[in-house]
This record gives C-alpha cells, structure tokens and sequence, in this order.
C-alpha cells in the first residue's frame, strides 16, 4: 500500500473532491471542512431531549458539543474513492487537543461517493463550539497492492446526516458533569428532607406534651380540691 504523496493529491483530487481547493492539500492529506449539517445529542439540560433534531448551519454558522455528549458532523465536500484505493480519515490534532474524540470509522471504502458523516464525542470537561466552513478533518488516499480490484461499495454515498443515526441517540445521554449536578440536587433534596424529619419529630414532642399537660393539670386539681374534705372513718366491726 502507498500513500500518496502532496503532488499526487494536486493531480489527482480535483476529480475525487468536490469543491476541490488546492491551498488545503497538507502535505499527504487533505483538509475537509464542517458542512451544512450536525447533530448533538440531547444533554440533561434540555427540557424535551425527544425534539432535539438535526441542525441545519448557514455559512459561517456555530453549534455547540457539551462535554459528555455524542455529535454526528456532516463534510462540506463530496468525497470519491476510486477502485483500487482506499482512504483513512482523521480530525485535526487541534480539535482533538480539545476533546473532541472521533469513534466513527477511520478509513473510506473504494467505490464510496458521498460527503463524510463524523460520529465524534466531546470527552473534554467544556463545551466546544464549531462553526460551518472550518478545517476540522483530514483525509488520506493510497493505493491497494491490487489496482484493478474489483471489490468496492456499491451503495449510494450520503448527502445528509441520515436520521437512523440520528435515532439511535436521541435520548438522554447523561454527562459526568451533568451526574454531578444531579448527586448535588440529591442531596439538597435529602437535606431538605432530614430537615423536614427534624421539625416533624419537635412538632410530634411538643403535641405529646400539649396532651400530656391537658390530662395531668385537672388530675392535679382534682386531687388538690379532695384535700380540704373531711376523712371519714369506716365503722366498726361489732
């Protein structure tokens, strides 16, 4: 397998990519920019995570990725892997110095045509925002042993983010932050609680000895006012 080189790519990636710009070949890759599409999963600060959707960016538009949670980033070029090549992709090294972690696949069928969907996490402890038009990912082209192989993908490549992805993380996905939060409510709630036990128990005390008072005081008086009557004596036995 050969990678190939700059001026492989100046000659070569005018018909594999599209829009092609010359100045963003880097050394033996080439940069691809964030297109017109995102998606980020729903965090727990969101009120309803179920009508969280995919965003459609103008240019030059932003979007942020909350530490803890999953994005799916669409490319703004169309990439074409001939037959008897293949391509590794990559992000940048100074989004990922941010966090910014990419777990999708790493490499590019031959035979694909389509724009690039980035399935990537944000495992930094802040938020990162991007923006549309913005060199964010890298793309590698090499030769296979066999340049005449046959075996390519046939299905057609996307032009959007495909809502099936966008399915299986719609829900709620719960950040270490957000955790955090959650244990601080928690025992907030569970103060509040011991305290509401605390004025139940001195309310239940003080019921107990208003009851208390109210028997003993009129057992008391009547045992005082019996004191000023006369004794009598039980007759004799004759």
């Amino acid at each position: 397998m050969t990678f190939w080189s700059g001026e492989t790519l100046e000659q070569r990636l005018p018909g594999l990519i599209d829009p092609y710009d010359p100045s963003l070949v880097d050394c033996a890759a080439y940069t691809l920019r964030m297109g017109s599409e995102a998606y980020v999963s729903p965090s727990e600060a969101e009120q309803d995570p179920k009508k969280i959707t995919i965003q459609t960016l103008e240019p030059g538009g932003a979007f942020p990725i909350p530490a803890g949670q999953f994005a799916f980033l669409l490319t703004e070029e169309k990439v074409t892997v001939p037959k008897g090549k293949l391509a590794f992709i990559s992000m940048k090294s100074g989004i990922k110095s941010r966090g910014l972690v990419n777990v999708s696949g790493f490499h590019v069928d031959p035979g694909y045509s389509g724009k690039l969907i980035f399935a990537v996490f944000n495992a930094g402890p802040n938020t990162i925002h991007l923006r549309r038009g913005e060199k964010y990912f890298l793309i590698w082209y090499a030769d296979l042993d066999n340049p005449k192989s046959e075996k390519a993908k046939t299905k057609e490549g996307f032009t959007s983010i495909d809502t099936d992805l966008v399915t299986k993380i719609s829900g709620e996905i719960m950040s270490f932050e957000g955790l955090n939060a959650k244990i601080k409510d928690l025992k907030e709630d569970l103060r509040k609680v011991e305290n509401k036990q605390e004025n139940l128990k001195f309310l239940t005390s003080l019921i107990i000895a208003v009851l208390i008072a109210t028997l003993i005081v009129p057992i008391s008086k009547n045992a005082i006012d019996r004191l000023g009557e006369p004794v009598t004596s039980a007759p004799a036995k004759k």
